[in-house]
């Protein structure tokens, strides 16, 4: 059969992705969209769009029939599933073969079994894939530790668990076993062996329905937070000959053990000693098939659909790959914050168009970054001849970017591909565990104040009154000094700018030499070197991007607002999103300790704590669950005490989701990073 009309059973960029293998082949595309995305990207690129009403995951994208009916009413004749949400929903695939289209996708009984982690491991330990031997946490000791607890029936590390002393093996068993339950309606959690310094390497597949397999090399994809991908690149580096070919034949075993057809990832841990362990099989395209697609010189989406249609792999072999490609995934998160997301308005977002690179999206500037789905907003490919070449294309190409809005992970990315130990492969799973700090530290003060010194020349060139800043002789003609303060976010540290001004001129009296200051751009020279700044404007809020990177200033008030003052002890809303619950027995009156959680919110798939700021007693509370809340909002005040602070408080941040009633046993997980 031959597909005229695809609907894309998803949302952002992989949506985008598809249409855009679609549009180069003739075939007209489909959107589902939730009233969230009515303006998103997605929406805008498909050529028809079906409403999904309502907001959340579990109402519109998680919800099958809706989809198969959408799909029905626009007059579609097959259905891709991308990646996340219904993608390995073994019942969603029947749905759609039943209702007469085709499924792009593998067959739903390859979906079926490997949709169990345990089970998919029992089916490959007989097939002779190597794989860890799992542990029975009931019978455990402290020999098997450290210990991993995994949910069985999902990924993207929710219900992910590492326990490392017996003692807390209940606690984190219950709390793994809740996590899964809320994220994918099964609460079956099991446990291996914990792998020290473990490297997360994985082999792309792609079979057609004659019984071709292939085996498109291998892809590292170590550099992970939260038991999610960060940084991925192909092929991966500094594995030997013997283990690339173990690999291999180990993905292809898999695959033809379930009659697998399409594409679709078999993932495993390499150990430090170089020992390969089946984790999983992805039944579907990964985020990451980028790397794989510019290594091969293939389009993975397009055989998809031919494969879909009925039609062979081109050839018996894939081609020959060429060089190396790296994929950072730029996420709209604070990392330096316990990887807290971030929502709001996407002001501008910018990338160079550079021969090598290229760039998946569902934003572009002037777009919202909402609650409700994940804070991905790109992934920056680069290929070159070698690997050091193409890591520093992407680096120096996430430098000169301008993005502007919420904080983004973009200068943890650009300094993680400069580290050592990742310029030097020395790759492993705990990479941000160790180098967290470095990577997250404040930019040298030095080159901050040079950036706000440029934002407050750009801000006083703006004046109307002053007309075009001049720059000339000005002897004793100088006016008396005039101070700007600049907030730099989000690390909060303030700098006070001086500068005078003569016949339009402006002279800042920290000694730079202005050469150009315009509201939008000011070049300046200090040492001898001339620094060129472009800089952005919205509000009370400066963006200013250089040739060294990108910094975000808050023009500070001359004089403070009475009406903005916050309350000492005020427990403010860190983001948008909805208070899920509270802490027993919190209700004014209540005695706290400084650290403790207080309100839990929820926001872009994760959920998050609000902790006392001192200990002493709750005085005000304005939160409620269910109450949906903007970033900044007061939900409760805690007035100080003498009583000490507990000691090591827990930094605010991500935590496991608290149980929430499950979902129908059919429902799938939620739309993954993984």
């Amino acid at each position: 059969m031959t597909i005229s009309t695809l609907l894309v059973a998803n949302r952002g960029e992989i949506a985008c992705r598809v249409f855009r293998t679609c549009r180069a082949l003739g075939i007209a595309t489909v959107a589902v969209y939730s009233d969230a995305d009515a303006d998103a990207l997605h929406v805008r690129e498909a050529d028809t769009a079906v409403r999904l009403p309502g907001a959340a995951p579990a109402e519109t994208y998680l919800r099958g029939d809706l989809v198969v009916r959408a799909a029905l009413a626009a007059g579609a004749d097959a259905v891709h599933p991308g990646y996340g949400f219904l993608s390995e929903n073994a019942s969603f695939a029947r749905a759609v073969r039943d209702a007469g289209l085709v499924w792009v996708g593998p067959p739903a009984e390859a979906i079926g079994l490997m949709a169990s982690k345990t089970r998919a491991k029992e089916l490959m330990a007989a097939a002779g894939v190597p794989l860890l031997a799992p542990i029975d946490p009931a019978a455990a000791t402290a020999g098997d530790l450290p210990l991993l607890l995994k949910a069985a029936a999902g990924g993207g590390g929710r219900g992910m668990r590492i326990v490392r002393e017996l003692a807390e093996l209940p606690g984190e068993l219950t709390a793994a076993a809740a996590e899964a339950t809320a994220a994918f309606g099964d609460a079956e959690v099991f446990a291996e062996p914990y792998v020290e310094r473990g490297r997360h390497v994985e082999v792309q597949v792609m079979a057609d329905d004659r019984g071709t397999v292939w085996a498109l090399g291998t892809r590292d994809c170590s550099l992970q937070r939260r038991h999610q991908k960060v940084i991925e690149e192909a092929p991966a580096p500094g594995l030997d000959q013997a283990l690339r070919e173990r690999l291999r034949e180990a993905a292809v075993t898999a695959a033809r053990a379930v009659g697998y057809r399409g594409a679709g990832t078999v993932e495993f841990l390499v150990s430090a000693e170089g020992r390969p362990y089946f984790l999983e099989m992805n039944t579907r395209l990964q985020v990451e098939h980028p790397v794989t697609e510019a290594v091969f010189g293939l389009d993975l989406v397009a055989l998809q659909l031919g494969v879909a249609e009925g039609a062979p792999l081109p050839a018996e072999a894939p081609p020959e790959p060429r060089g190396h490609a790296v994929e950072a995934r730029l996420y709209a998160e604070d990392p330096a914050r316990d990887w807290r997301p971030q929502t709001g308005a996407l002001l501008t977002f910018e990338l160079p168009d550079e021969p090598g690179l290229r760039l998946d999206t569902g934003y572009t500037g002037g777009d919202t970054i909402g609650v409700h789905y994940d804070p991905m907003l790109a992934k920056v490919v680069a290929h070159a001849p070698t690997r050091p070449e193409a890591v520093r294309l992407l680096a120096r190409a996430l430098e000169r970017a301008r993005v502007h809005g919420p904080v983004t992970n973009r200068d943890l990315l650009v300094r993680s591909l400069r580290h050592p130990d990742f310029t030097g492969a020395r790759l492993d799973t705990g990479f941000f565990d160790r180098h967290l700090a470095a990577l997250t530290a404040s930019a040298g003060e030095g080159a901050v104040r040079l950036a706000a010194t440029a934002a407050a020349l750009a801000r006083a060139a703006d004046r109307p009154a002053r007309g075009p800043a001049r720059f000339g002789a000005w002897r004793n003609l100088a006016s008396g000094p005039q101070r700007r303060s600049l907030r730099a976010e989000p690390d909060g540290a303030t700098y006070e700018i001086a500068y005078r001004t003569a016949r339009g001129a402006l002279l800042p009296e920290t000694g730079e030499r202005v050469l150009a200051a315009a509201p939008d751009r000011v070049t300046l020279e200090t040492d001898g070197v001339t620094h060129h700044f472009t800089v952005t404007a919205h509000g009370s809020r400066v963006y200013v991007d250089g040739a060294s990177g990108a910094y975000t200033f808050t023009v500070l008030p001359r004089f403070t607002d009475p009406d903005e003052r916050t309350e000492p002890g005020s427990l403010l809303a860190p983001m948008p999103g909805t208070v899920v619950r509270l802490a027993d027995g919190l209700a004014p009156g209540a005695a706290v300790e400084a650290g403790q959680p207080l309100v839990w919110l929820e926001a872009m798939k994760m959920e998050h704590r609000v902790l006392a700021p001192a200990s002493g007693t709750l005085t005000a509370l304005h939160a409620a669950p269910g109450l949906q809340v903007e970033v900044g909002a007061l939900l409760a005040v805690v007035t100080d005490t003498d009583a000490p602070p507990v000691s090591g408080p827990v930094p605010p941040g991500p935590v496991p989701m608290s149980p929430v009633p499950a979902p129908a046993p059919s429902a799938p997980a939620p739309e993954e990073n993984a």
